[in-house]
């Protein structure tokens, strides 16, 4: 059975894509950025932020953070990482995913300086 979660992202439409689809126990969060809210802030507040919308996006497909095996971070500018790590810390601090941080030329909107997928996989 495959589950589908649609947060309403401005792309997600023109791109074709689902936030976060769960297939069995495997759940693939789709690279996210941060909410409006958050999109003038540093990258500390936007990583935060995406990783709201990514706990939101689990959530809902009976996941939780503590599911999740593996993150990827793009960031605009790897002097980030510092604050990026930080946020990725006090999320993850406890379940210790697999991660990679890259440095990527440009992300969607030219606002956004960090992007995060996740990986997970629910016990049954």
């Amino acid at each position: 059975m495959r589950q589908i979660v649609q947060s309403g992202g401005q792309f997600e439409e023109t791109y074709g894509y689902s936030r976060a689809v769960r297939v069995g126990s495997i759940v693939a969060v789709s690279g996210s950025c941060c909410t409006p809210a958050a999109i003038d802030g540093d990258a500390y507040e936007q990583a935060l932020d995406a990783l709201g919308v990514i706990r939101e996006a689990l959530e809902k497909l009976g996941a939780g953070i503590g599911d999740v095996t593996r993150t990827v971070t793009y960031v605009t500018d790897i002097a980030d990482m510092p604050l990026v790590a930080q946020a990725h810390s006090e999320v993850f601090d406890a379940v210790r995913p697999a991660a990679t941080i890259v440095q990527v030329a440009a992300l969607a909107d030219p606002k956004y300086r960090v992007e995060i997928q996740v990986d997970a996989v629910v016990a049954e």
